[in-house]
């Protein structure tokens, strides 16, 4: 016989869409003003089951390992009350927001999510607040707790706060000084016969050319769609001049643009000196390069005569519970045990991975980690991950084009026109 155990959780769910501007622009550049969307969801009692109690989680299969040894340890806490089956699956953390909509009633019980997908998800149905709000927001760092909510509601379990992108470079041919420059980064690969790379296929990425222009961009009140002057013909950095330092920075011998997994492929067979990626490869990269792994900030460009520090989109990880999962309650306390202070400082042991929880992140470990390091610092120089749908698929034809140095017939500012367009357009049908 299943005994339910009542958690006490009642609730009336709401949402406001928190829409940020640019970067450090002033709020007269246009920046949208906060949207109240009331969603009523109706009251709710949730339970704990014992007997036995089905669970399936979606998590990167690199985090499975470490994800088994903590439900295990789950498990063994709550022996006697529960005999509990968790399976995991392999789903990438970027696609929660689609894989999850497009079928929420059969979507699993917990999955990892990037904190950009919040707003969708909760819009959507799709997640359950967190149960014990007050004591998961006094854990967890103000940023990330902010990056988990929507108004003061907490929709999901903060988990990391590394979700970013920095530079790793190789000590054995780059000093301290030539990671300041992507100038200097580039001349050393280029004199050494091996590369620099960037994934220039992705908007994620190439915001780092963008974001410290003083040029704007952002999400509309809608939520859906965006502004972008990244196209501008007057000020100190124009639109045509980004582009060019890009084609400059592409036709030079010592950069390559390639995927996430070919950079790291290039790190370990030892073609690749220095790139841009995230704490995901910490841990294989120090392998490769042992005493002489290097992790810092971005560096600058050039632009215009200008040096221009690179920015970057930074963000969160968290847990989110399934709304219509048939095992809430056991959803809910896996999830809150999954990302606790135990468990995010074995993250960060075993797997590099920056922590969310105030006093993991405080620690001497911390400290320790130069991805950790990397994140921190770039972090002055980045912002959340506010975008409509449409920005991503012209910034993959721009980014594919600098690197080609193949205009198509077109001038530069006749490109320029081209991306923003695309960024800007309307995605209703």
């Amino acid at each position: 016989m299943k005994k339910k155990i009542a958690l006490g959780l009642f609730f009336t769910a709401g949402i406001v869409a928190a829409l940020a501007g640019c970067g450090n622009q002033p709020a007269e550049t246009g920046a949208p003003e906060e949207t109240e969307i009331p969603i009523e969801s109706p009251e709710e009692e949730v339970t704990l089951e014992s007997g036995t109690v089905e669970l399936t989680m979606w998590s990167e299969t690199a985090n499975f390992d470490l994800l088994n040894t903590m439900i295990e340890n789950f498990k063994a806490e709550h022996a006697g009350e529960v005999d509990l089956k968790v399976n995991l699956v392999e789903n990438a953390d970027a696609n929660i927001r689609e894989n999850v909509l497009n079928d929420v009633h059969n979507a699993p019980d917990i999955f990892v999510m990037v904190d950009d997908q919040l707003t969708d998800l909760v819009g959507g149905g799709a997640l359950h607040p967190v149960e014990n709000q007050e004591e998961v927001k006094q854990a967890n760092l103000e940023d990330a707790v902010a990056a988990a909510s929507v108004g003061d509601t907490l929709y999901a379990y903060p988990m990391t706060a590394d979700n970013g992108y920095f530079l790793y470079y190789d000590k054995k041919y780059l000093s301290d000084v030539d990671v300041q420059t992507l100038d200097g980064i580039l001349t050393v690969a280029a004199a050494n016969e091996k590369k620099f790379t960037m994934d220039w296929s992705s908007g994620w990425y190439l915001y780092a050319f963008f974001g410290g222009t003083g040029l704007d961009f952002g999400i509309n009140e809608d939520g859906i769609t965006n502004y972008c002057n990244w196209n501008a013909t007057e000020g100190d950095v124009k639109g045509v001049d980004i582009a060019q330092a890009m084609l400059t920075i592409g036709a030079h011998p010592g950069f390559k643009n390639c995927l996430d997994a070919e950079f790291l492929e290039g790190v370990k067979n030892g073609s690749v000196i220095a790139g841009v990626s995230g704490v995901w490869n910490a841990v294989e990269i120090q392998q490769a390069w042992g005493k002489d792994y290097g992790a810092v900030k971005l560096p600058t460009y050039t632009c215009e005569g200008k040096q221009i520090q690179m920015s970057s989109f930074k963000g969160y990880k968290m847990l989110g519970v399934n709304y219509y999962s048939k095992q809430k309650g056991w959803a809910l306390k896996l999830a809150d045990y999954l990302t606790n202070e135990e468990n995010q400082k074995l993250r960060l042991e075993v797997r590099n991975q920056g922590p969310s929880n105030k006093n993991v992140a405080s620690s001497e470990l911390v400290g320790s980690i130069p991805a950790i390091q990397a994140v921190i610092a770039q972090a002055e120089y980045g912002k959340l991950q506010r975008v409509g749908n449409s920005y991503w698929d012209p910034f993959m034809d721009f980014g594919e084009m600098m690197a080609a140095g193949n205009l198509k017939g077109m001038e530069l500012q006749e490109v320029m026109d081209m991306l923003v367009a695309g960024i800007t357009a309307s995605t209703v049908q």
